[in-house]
């Protein structure tokens, strides 16, 4: 049994546990094809009837990939490594989305990036009072992907485009408003994990459900509505100026230090998914962008100023939003031909 997953059935549940509390569980390119071929081999075996995902406790469920790796990758100019990675990850939150038989997650404290699309996909996702999930790519120059872009196109309203562009953290409330939670559970979930594993029958998780806390975002909804009411990232940029409101205070600081090209296409993407919102079409759409992150956007540097040198001072390819042209989007979000992910999930 590796020490940084662990993967077993118990009674009638098929059990994943993330361990790598020092990295706040952060997916690495190993664990999501151990889990994949968990998945695989689980959806063959009567004898498991409900899949069960959490972590060990500490500070997060999954507060995103292993970029480190990424990083060294991308200054060798090793751009392959990134977008095979993001092949076999993507085609892994295909599987879970698609998965026939109940998974149930236990979102505890962070879940963020990968860990949205290990966590989110799920059909029973249970949250708590420390849950705080989030899409903060745009912060280190990607984009939301691992299916995020499905759940923020189907939000309220234009939820998705503020949740997107800023990377707000959510709790418990929040969450399932904008459709990345669906039960809040807020005691000790040892007794739910073991009904779950003795029975395999998630009237269980219905059963141990409160009514969720209020959820802040809905007392902000027409204001974030007004605000992305237009057609490009710089249009809601120029249209910004006056603006007051606890939302466009939040995406007036989320302009000011987010990677623009990053911020643009995340607008585009959800624009142009919401004509056919399929978790396919997602993540086909967010590897556009990923697969070309590091060759032709800001990752690599989104990531030595947040990650590696930690000084906050990003250098991105755009000054603002409002020098980010249309054919920069277009180059960025434009058709991958043979290098498209493979997303078939079974065969």
């Amino acid at each position: 049994m590796s020490d940084d997953i662990h993967i077993r059935v118990e009674g009638r549940a098929g059990r994943i546990t993330l361990d790598r509390p020092d990295v706040l569980n952060a997916l690495s390119w190993d664990m999501c094809l151990r889990i994949e071929k968990a998945l695989d081999d689980w959806r063959l075996q009567d004898d498991v009837q409900v899949i069960l995902i959490d972590a060990v406790p500490g500070r997060a469920f999954c507060a995103g990939g292993d970029i480190i790796a990424m990083h060294e990758a991308g200054i060798e100019g090793r751009y392959d490594y990134g977008r095979r990675f993001w092949a076999d990850e993507y085609r892994l939150n295909a599987k879970l989305f698609h998965f026939p038989k109940p998974v149930i997650t236990f979102l505890h404290g962070f879940t963020m990036g990968g860990g949205v699309g290990l966590g989110c996909h799920g059909s029973h996702r249970i949250v708590r009072d420390d849950s705080r999930i989030a899409m903060p790519e745009c912060a280190i120059g990607l984009a939301p992907d691992v299916g995020g872009t499905f759940i923020l196109a189907n939000a309220p309203g234009l939820l998705g485009e503020y949740l997107g562009v800023t990377g707000a953290r959510m709790g418990p409330g929040d969450a399932i408003r904008a459709g990345f939670a669906d039960h809040y559970v807020p005691e000790e979930w040892g007794d739910l994990k073991d009904a779950l594993v003795e029975t395999g029958d998630v009237a269980a998780v219905e059963a141990a459900a409160l009514a969720p806390p209020e959820a802040a975002l809905a007392g902000m909804q027409a204001e974030i509505d007004a605000l992305f009411a237009h057609d490009t990232l710089a249009d809601v940029a120029a249209a910004l100026d006056g603006r007051e409101g606890s939302a466009a205070d939040t995406l007036r600081q989320a302009l000011s230090q987010n990677a623009p090209l990053s911020m643009a296409c995340t607008v585009e993407i959800l624009r142009r998914l919401r004509d056919d919102p399929t978790i396919e079409r997602a993540l086909g759409l967010e590897a556009r962008f990923t697969f070309r992150a590091m060759e032709h956007g800001d990752f690599i540097e989104g990531i030595r100023a947040r990650i590696i040198d930690k000084d906050g001072a990003p250098r991105w390819k755009h000054a603002s939003a409002a020098d980010v042209s249309r054919m920069d989007v277009e180059n960025m979000l434009r058709p991958l031909g043979p290098l498209a992910p493979d997303l078939e999930v079974w065969t």
